[in-house]
């Protein structure tokens, strides 16, 4: 792959991006609440929990998860 095909590369996956933005711009409220509810439904199926973190360790999270890929 050269910088041309890589450049049309990403320009597609940039227009596949707008398109998605704007379905979701154009969503209804009801297909947002089903987007939402399935979404809990397969967390609940998949037994994933809320930690409810507290904000600092979000970011303790996000510098520890930084620092493994600066690493790689």
């Amino acid at each position: 792959m050269d910088k041309s095909q890589a450049q049309l590369f990403r320009n597609r996956w940039q227009a596949v991006a707008q398109i998605g933005q704007e379905e979701a711009r154009q969503a209804t409220l009801e297909l947002r609440w089903q987007q939402l509810n399935s979404i809990y439904g397969l967390s609940k199926g998949l037994n994933l929990k809320s930690s409810h973190a507290g904000e600092m360790e979000v970011y303790q999270r996000w510098a520890k998860l930084k620092d493994k890929f600066q690493q790689a």
